[in-house]
């Protein structure tokens, strides 16, 4: 079978029979992304792309290997595919131009891959892996999700700039984009089930403003835990209209009396939330009239005990009311466990290392979170399926364990005869496994590092400016 290229470009007269063998076989990816749901999805969203190597399914396999990989660039994603067309005999004798790839074509297939494709898989896969574990022992057994937000910046072009602008506390030229991201995960299995974005600034672009337009990801018979940012009137209101309890950490600013209320046991009592007067800028005035004019709410005070805790007492507000069936102790437990959403945003950020991205629009900066979103998922789906095979949690098992592992295996699942997949998909979930997370309980550490950064000097003015100085005086000061 030859593989043709054109002028040192990938794209142009491609042989079929070496798309059908990436198709078939999946690079080595196949038991993490199934081509049949990839083809569900393309079907839905009716996906079509011209006829070349880089089809829907191949592009969003490279993809996926790219923000699973180390080094993430797009030269490593084709030298990858190439490597796996050679080693099954689908590339002729390499040439000058197949020596060095272009990453011209895979670079357009990518931005012809349609956002809500990729959305839409991510999306499917965090609610598969959510159904299939859906709660614990926690809170009787209800199905907890969380919400928590965090922040990623970008290339600085005027293009990302425009549609997310850098923080204002920066001076032009000397910052870069950042863009805000508010996520509801499973507590349990730790999928991300949506996503919200937006810019790091501005009226309507707080986490509260992104919360809202996520609603449609709860479920009736919820309960939803979160930090003081989101513990509102209006978001406890809008949340009972669809059936989803909620347990946040009480808001600094509103005044607390245990004096008052109906009292449930030692700091722990029932009061009445009235609405506000005065209608939010953002709420119109016909949801203003729907909004309840009181809601009825348990606020219990905690006692943090443990040495090493920033917080010493926190106050948790709650629709959850009766006192039987969720306790202090229970709902102290619960908002404990909120904990998780922060170590998982980092593993998205730190260990797949989206935190700084790398794509230099908009829409592909939106493509590349999600992706990152949907290896995540699909890198927690293994992790169950390995926790279960074992008889254990799924958040005992590693993250960046896993990362590793499957990294490790995937050139030996691209080699492998199909027929032995299901083989080494079964010992790499045995080896996923093995990789737990250690029993650190009530275990704190100084928020500082140890190892410091080379001393280099700070670019204090636009790049331009001082390379212009650089250019006169043969020495910028940055």
């Amino acid at each position: 079978m030859a593989f043709h290229g054109s002028h040192g470009r990938l794209g142009g007269k491609v042989d079929r029979a070496a798309v059908r063998l990436v198709e078939n076989n999946g690079a080595g990816l196949r038991e993490l992304l199934p081509a049949t749901i990839v083809q569900r999805a393309v079907d839905a969203e009716e996906v079509r792309f011209r006829d070349s190597l880089f089809t829907p399914l191949v592009t969003l396999w490279l993809f996926l290997a790219q923000v699973l990989s180390h080094d993430g660039s797009c030269r490593e994603a084709v030298a990858r595919l190439l490597a796996f067309l050679s080693a099954r005999g689908a590339v002729a004798q390499p040439d000058a131009d197949l020596a060095n790839p272009q990453t011209g074509p895979y670079c357009k297939a990518r931005k012809r891959l349609p956002e809500r494709l990729v959305s839409r898989l991510a999306r499917e896969t965090g609610q598969q892996l959510h159904d299939r574990y859906p709660s614990g022992m926690l809170l009787g057994g209800r199905k907890v999700k969380v919400v928590d937000g965090t922040h990623c910046s970008m290339p600085d072009t005027p293009e990302n700039q425009k549609q997310w602008p850098q923080a204002g506390t920066q001076k032009p030229g000397l910052g870069f984009p950042l863009v805000r991201l508010v996520a509801v995960m499973s507590l349990h299995c730790a999928a991300v089930l949506d996503l919200a974005m937006g810019p790091y600034k501005g009226k309507r672009t707080g986490e509260p403003a992104l919360l809202r337009t996520l609603l449609q990801s709860l479920e009736s018979g919820d309960v939803l835990l979160a930090d003081r940012y989101f513990a509102s009137f209006w978001m406890i209101a809008s949340l009972l209209a669809i059936g989803v309890d909620s347990l946040f950490r009480q808001h600094q600013l509103r005044k607390i009396d245990f004096r008052s209320g109906r009292r449930l046991g030692g700091d722990d009592h029932v009061i009445v939330m009235k609405k506000p007067a005065q209608r939010p800028d953002w709420m119109s005035k016909a949801a203003y009239a729907r909004m309840p004019e009181e809601l009825t709410v348990r606020e219990v005070r905690i006692q943090v005990v443990q040495k090493g805790f920033r917080v010493r007492t926190l106050v948790l507000v709650t629709t959850l009311l009766d006192v039987q069936l969720y306790n202090k102790q229970e709902l102290a437990r619960a908002f404990r466990l909120r904990w998780h959403v922060e170590l998982d945003l980092r593993a998205i950020k730190q260990t797949m290392k989206m935190s700084i991205l790398r794509c230099k629009t908009p829409a592909m900066v939106r493509k590349e979170i999600w992706m990152h979103l949907l290896a995540y998922n699909l890198i927690r789906t293994l992790m169950a399926q390995a926790a279960e095979l074992a008889g254990v949690d799924p958040r005992e098992v590693s993250f960046a364990g896993t990362v590793q592992t499957v990294n490790a295996f995937a050139p030996m699942l691209e080699l492998a005869d199909p027929v032995d997949a299901p083989k080494l998909l079964e010992i790499l979930l045995r080896i996923i496994a093995r990789h737990r997370v250690g029993n650190r309980p009530n275990r704190y550490e100084p928020r500082a590092v140890k190892r410091r950064a080379k001393p280099i000097a700070l670019l204090m003015i636009p790049r331009q400016e001082a390379k212009r100085r650089l250019a006169k005086s043969g020495a910028a000061k940055c």
